[in-house]
């Protein structure tokens, strides 16, 4: 029940090279942060881009994304990891690169904002996928929950820094300055990735020596014979896509009829994430007391409870208040549930099979989360923001039926294949 949890103590040391995949981490997080909304912001303001663009921007990007990665989790599976995230690093790197280029040139057009948010998108799924498998090498399967709870941290302080100094330099700058921002931390995250040093094991062969047709629905096949991690998909696919769906909606509900200032609206996002980053701290001493699965179970349950009260908030300070309450206590719960849950995740996948795994999740929840967007979007515009807002609320009540409610035995590491000279 609690494999993972023994050895842990507070301020434990995970060694230099984890340090330095920290320090990347923590680095491109925080471009990514202080270029959050660039894309959309360019399309408005210098593109002259009307609501349906921007909303597709956003929506089939991340679609288009997703379809484009679905090949690239067995071949993430077939090679050595950390050469593959330096590639990813740089390749968006490049990406983001051509817009600043071609905003200088006077060339800048929609359909480039397009491509790079796809391209983007796919290299953001790989790097997961090879990142995943890499720690599952680098650190002992009692030190995943250590390391994931500082990964957690770090994404929840960058979630708090980030956007209100991006919104600053934007507002001095200009989006695309921030784009700039964006992409050398993806450089500097590719040079801490290479600074990592040491050995990496080779990965598994190929059972065949090209990719074929049934290779891509490997991960999905693992995913959906283990009796955890099946429901745990369906679980993350569905909350993650309903959360991500009410957003837009609560924005216009907020900044139009209710008449929230944008500094408003940032303040009741922002703050909450303080939430995160206290839940992801208590989350190896719950672990510790408790059990991981019984801790997964709980703050999973507790934390599909709080967005339904979006649907209830009015105008002025209490409105606000309300918001930021809500919105606190579904982040705190969500700090506290992810790590264990990724941790849990790399737990009950062979080493052989992580990187196709963690790729066939990942684009079944951007796929899934573009989808309801879209479908949320078109019943805010017949039910109004504000029933839309309540349905995925009350719809969110019941993701905990998918949660794992019994701990199944975790499958044995395959016998690693000899290698001949």
């Amino acid at each position: 029940m609690s494999r993972g949890v023994s050895g842990m103590r507070s301020g434990q040391r995970l060694g230099r090279r984890f340090g330095w995949l920290w320090g990347a981490y923590g680095t491109s997080a925080l471009g990514t942060w202080l270029a959050f909304g660039a894309f959309e912001l360019i399309a408005i303001r210098v593109l002259h881009a009307g609501p349906a663009e921007v909303a597709a921007l956003s929506a089939v990007g991340a679609a288009m994304g997703a379809a484009v990665a679905v090949p690239l989790g067995p071949w993430v599976e077939f090679r050595r990891k950390r050469p593959v995230m330096v590639a990813m690093d740089l390749v968006r790197c490049v990406a983001l690169l051509t817009i600043p280029a071609a905003f200088a040139l006077g060339a800048l057009t929609f359909l480039q904002l397009l491509l790079v948010s796809v391209v983007v998108a796919a290299a953001d799924i790989a790097f997961r996928s090879a990142s995943g498998a890499y720690l599952k090498t680098l650190l002992p399967a009692e030190q995943l929950l250590v390391a994931g709870a500082r990964l957690e941290s770090t994404a929840w302080t960058t979630t708090i820094i980030g956007p209100p100094l991006g919104g600053a330099a934007t507002g001095l700058l200009g989006p695309v300055a921030t784009v700039v921002v964006d992409a050398a931390s993806y450089l500097l995250s590719a040079l801490g990735i290479r600074a990592t040093g040491g050995h990496e094991p080779r990965p598994a062969r190929r059972p065949a020596a090209r990719l074929r047709a049934g290779d891509l629905l490997d991960g999905w096949r693992y995913i959906l014979a283990d009796a955890t991690l099946r429901p745990l998909f369906f679980n993350t696919a569905l909350f993650n896509g309903l959360v991500m769906a009410a957003q837009p909606l609560l924005a216009v509900l907020m900044l139009g009829r209710l008449g929230f200032t944008p500094w408003q609206y940032g303040l009741a996002f922002a703050a909450p994430s303080i939430g995160g980053l206290l839940g992801s701290r208590l989350a190896r001493p719950l672990v510790t007391r408790f059990g991981q699965h019984r801790v997964l179970v709980v703050s999973g349950t507790l934390r599909a409870l709080w967005s339904v009260g979006l649907a209830f908030f009015g105008p002025g300070t209490t409105g606000l208040l309300l918001v930021t309450g809500v919105e606190l206590g579904l982040i705190f719960c969500c700090g506290v549930f992810n790590p264990v849950y990724a941790t849990c995740r790399l737990e009950r996948t062979t080493t052989d099979r992580v990187a196709r795994t963690l790729s066939a999740w990942a684009v079944t929840t951007k796929a899934s989360t573009a989808l309801l967007t879209a479908v949320w979007g078109v019943l805010g515009a017949l039910l109004g923001p504000r029933t839309a807002i309540g349905l995925a609320g009350v719809l969110l009540l019941a993701t905990p039926l998918l949660l794992p409610h019994r701990a199944a035995p975790l499958r044995p590491e395959p016998e690693p294949a000899p290698h001949h000279a």
